[in-house]
């Protein structure tokens, strides 16, 4: 069963923006990560990386290939508030990398020396960003009734949080 292909063809333009949108944000960690090993920067977890690229990848793929093959179709009333909850999502996330400047990283990158940042969105919680990625991978493959991507990434990317989050406390001094 093929889904409405207006509004999959929408979906598929949709994905693509959060996957240029995500181009945009390794351009920035590669930037990022070259100032911080300039100033004698130690990187933290380095084998859960290829999770965290792998799970993300999968978000993207699997709700299109879910849209697609299985004709899933958009539920207006569904669709548009995960539409909305994603586009804050990604405003949370810029609001992180915002706040964090140089800083920010898809890695976990500890310039010696540098206190912790405690403005902007880490006044409220010390990962908002984290927060960011759960909602947008419940809320994006939601705004076109991908429910089993939906499902599936929540569960595999808890656990490769669990690890991450693990990981970036210890490498901050942070207790769990």
């Amino acid at each position: 069963m093929a889904p409405a292909t207006a509004s999959a063809a929408w979906f598929t333009l949709l994905v693509g923006l959060v996957a240029v949108e995500r181009a945009a944000e390794l351009a920035v960690a590669r930037r990022n990560l070259a100032w911080a090993r300039g100033l004698g920067a130690v990187e933290h977890g380095r084998g859960h990386y290829p999770a965290i690229v792998a799970v993300q990848t999968a978000l993207l793929g699997g709700a299109l290939l879910e849209v697609w093959l299985l004709g899933r179709p958009f539920v207006p009333a569904l669709g548009w508030p995960m539409l909305a909850v994603a586009a804050l999502a990604q405003g949370l996330r810029w609001w992180c990398i915002g706040t964090l400047g140089r800083r920010w990283n898809t890695r976990v990158v500890i310039v010696p020396g540098l206190p912790l940042v405690a403005r902007g969105p880490y006044r409220v919680m010390p990962h908002p960003n984290y927060a960011a990625v759960v909602a947008e991978g419940i809320a994006l493959p939601l705004v076109h009734t991908a429910w089993l991507t939906a499902t599936l990434f929540t569960v595999v990317n808890l656990g490769v949080l669990r690890t991450r989050i693990r990981v970036e406390n210890a490498a901050l001094g942070i207790a769990d």
